[in-house]
């Protein structure tokens, strides 16, 4: 008998191999954060439910959700068959909007929306394994908990601007943070010199890529994405996000027996989508001005997009992070030592400017595209 489901588009047994896999694989992250137990009444069923609950905390803990995804990077992703790399591309969109505010990103969710998974053994297959696997790669770096997740074959629903896309998919979760109402990071303890301290970013992250992808139209043509030329600068485009929030949250004292920050940053600004502008919202309240006057070198890809789309400064560290994924503001005697700690969890970091007065609070930035001071 055939199968009718099958035939129109929606391979069950796949999907039932697929989320045993996963399924099984997401177990092994039970036991990353400390404060997260998740009871098994499942039964063995792999969809069975496991609920989990907030432990040894000394005070109440609140919760709360950060939902993102990867954006339109899944078509660069899938070009170059490294879907892997989406993993940490929606780890970090979700985590670190918990992070970025004191808090502990704990537990993880995903969403993940495919054209086709293929048969058990496909090349397609694999590419969506070998990203879950990723997935739980980066969750055991960071010490996440992903606790379920759901996979659905959507067919046509799935787009992609590139005709010859492999393996169409759209990747998007949510993370489930802790907070504790003694341990936010608002900006109200900014101050007049304190230090501002960048964390690198060395592509993208998952922001910008429309214009990302229209410079590659402009430089490559219509069919850059199989344009062998367009390759290793696509590659670059490809990288996969960084991710601070091991580093971000024990420097917050969430890993200490008396949960004590290790350092005083007075405020964390995630460059996501809106780039420095990010910076510039958070800091407003604080009726305080930044001066950046030495931040990290553009991403050279991000060069190169910047000239390809006719894009002037302002847009370009407006729409992209600039080479740079969050920004922190602590006092001048901390710097150092935050800087030094970054390094023991291998990121990147740097004293890039200060927090000063001014009449009109703004961000000036030195750009390090043509060397111009840009205001936000």
């Amino acid at each position: 008998m055939n199968d009718k489901y099958a035939l129109d588009g929606v391979n069950i047994e796949a999907g039932d191999d697929f989320s045993a896999i996963v399924g099984k694989a997401a177990m092994t992250t039970y036991k990353n954060c400390p404060y997260i137990e998740v009871i098994d009444l499942s039964k063995g069923l792999f969809r069975g439910p496991r609920p989990f609950f907030i432990k040894d905390l000394p005070f109440q803990a609140c919760l709360e959700g950060a939902p993102d995804g990867v954006g339109t990077k899944v078509v660069i992703h899938d070009a170059l068959k490294q879907h892997a790399g989406a993993a940490r591309d929606v780890l970090a969109m979700t985590s670190t909007d918990i992070t970025r505010f004191g808090g502990l990103p704990a537990v993880f969710y995903n969403v993940l929306d495919v054209r086709s998974l293929g048969e058990n053994g496909s090349e397609s297959f694999g590419l969506f394994v070998s990203a879950l696997a990723e997935l739980i790669k980066a969750a055991n770096e960071q010490g996440i908990v992903v606790h379920k997740g759901e996979t659905a074959e959507l067919g046509a629903c799935i787009g992609s601007d590139n005709p010859h896309a492999n393996a169409p998919f759209n990747w998007a979760g949510f993370a489930i943070g802790i907070y504790s109402p003694d341990k936010m990071i608002y900006g109200d303890n900014v101050r007049p010199g304190d230090f501002v301290v960048a964390l690198r970013e060395y592509g993208f992250r998952s922001n910008g890529i429309s214009s990302v992808r229209k410079a590659f139209q402009i430089r490559y043509g219509e069919e850059f994405y199989v344009n062998s030329d367009a390759e290793m600068d696509l590659r670059a485009a490809a990288v996969p996000s960084q991710l601070y929030d091991r580093f971000l949250t024990d420097m917050n004292g969430w890993c200490r027996p008396d949960f004590q920050p290790i350092i005083d940053v007075g405020l964390i600004a995630h460059l996501s989508g809106g780039g420095i502008g990010k910076f510039s919202e958070l800091l407003a309240p604080t009726g305080l001005s930044a001066e950046l006057d030495d931040l990290y070198d553009l991403p050279p890809i991000m060069r190169k997009c910047a000239e390809w789309r006719g894009m002037e400064d302002q847009e370009v560290y407006r729409t992209w992070n600039g080479g740079h994924g969050v920004l922190a503001v602590m006092p001048e005697d901390e710097a150092g030592d935050f800087v030094a700690l970054a390094t023991e969890y291998s990121v990147e970091a740097k004293t890039c400017g200060r927090i000063v007065s001014s009449d009109t609070t703004h961000v000036a930035v030195a750009s390090k595209l043509t060397g111009k001071t840009l205001v936000f």
